[in-house]
């Protein structure tokens, strides 16, 4: 098998700001490579990281990368759980955990996903449309792309990739899929240059950008599941365990941040001295605002540079 290679992003930040202490339990919602979850192995001499990730490919590199933690006798010990991580709850219980020192995502799409041409996620490479992060769900890209109809098209093109051309380029979906099916990533990148105009092309990147990203998250209800999962993740978490998000889209990062300041402030009646137990949050801040990339970082790892890491702790 080829080597899963990802260069993780904010990678002392996100393992650090979670304060790793040894016996301690922990989840990586998102394994992906295991960049994150080798680097918070070895800030433990015992305990144990337990790694989500719906890709089989994933899951299979992780067990020739990590044979050594992966032994039952081994200390840090790891576990894989091939589960989408809006499965965090009951595929826990599964295993007899119901609370957790630490929880941490790292959103969006591997690079290795993206550099497998089969996997239909990029526009760089001709393959079929697919973009599915978990490849034995039926969603795929090609059943959006032929089988939505106008309106869902512009919507998604617009709420998840802020695409302002969104409704030119769902007509020229339309108008192209009633010839034939739209089966392949060059063809859909080729309808949507012709849909936005010349001067718009010339900026901005790459045109089909937006609309690759708006129907990925689509394909793998990526705002859905999240909410879902914070906030199971955020029951799950034991006093003084913390919780690390790393974000890629303003959409996301919405979700994190209105998800934090629900968990972390409460309205008091006015004059009230001390708050009673009962009212208290669930959650504090441990960032204000989001954790940003290091210049050097920035320099280093082009994916670093939308990325936005928040951090609270449960009280």
């Amino acid at each position: 098998m080829t080597e899963f290679e990802h260069t993780s992003v904010l990678l002392h930040e996100t393992i650090d700001n979670l304060a790793p202490k040894d016996g301690g339990i922990y989840v990586d919602c998102t394994f992906g490579g295991g960049g994150h979850a080798a680097y918070l192995l070895s800030k433990l001499t015992n305990g144990t990281v337990i790694g989500f990730d719906q890709d089989s490919y994933a899951i299979s590199a992780a067990q020739e990368k990590f044979q050594t933690n992966l032994r039952e006798d081994h200390q840090p010990h790891l576990q894989l759980v091939k589960a989408n991580f809006s499965q965090l709850a009951p595929e826990l219980a599964k295993l007899g955990i119901d609370g957790v020192d630490g929880i941490y995502y790292d959103l969006g799409v591997s690079s290795p996903q993206f550099d497998q041409p089969e996997r239909g996620f990029s526009y760089r490479f001709d393959a079929k449309l697919d973009m599915r992060m978990d490849r034995d769900q039926r969603l795929s890209a090609y059943e959006i792309v032929n089988e939505w109809d106008f309106n869902e098209l512009v919507r998604i093109l617009y709420r998840y990739g802020d695409e302002k051309f969104a409704k030119q380029i769902a007509r020229q979906i339309e108008k192209a899929r009633a010839i034939a099916p739209i089966e392949t990533t060059f063809q859909l990148s080729d309808l949507i240059k012709a849909a936005i105009p010349a001067y718009a092309r010339r900026t901005g990147g790459h045109p089909a950008k937006k609309s690759f990203q708006a129907i990925r998250i689509a394909v793998n209800n990526e705002l859905g599941v999240l909410s879902e999962s914070l906030e199971a993740a955020i029951k799950l978490l034991k006093p003084g365990g913390r919780i690390s998000v790393i974000t890629f889209q303003s959409d996301e990062d919405r979700i994190v941040k209105q998800l934090f300041k629900k968990y972390s402030e409460v309205d008091l009646p006015r004059g009230l001295p001390v708050i009673p137990d009962d009212l208290k949050p669930p959650l504090k801040l441990v960032n204000r605002k989001p954790i940003l990339a290091t210049e050097e970082e920035l320099a280093n790892n082009k994916r670093s540079h939308s990325a936005k890491l928040r951090v609270a702790e449960k009280i």
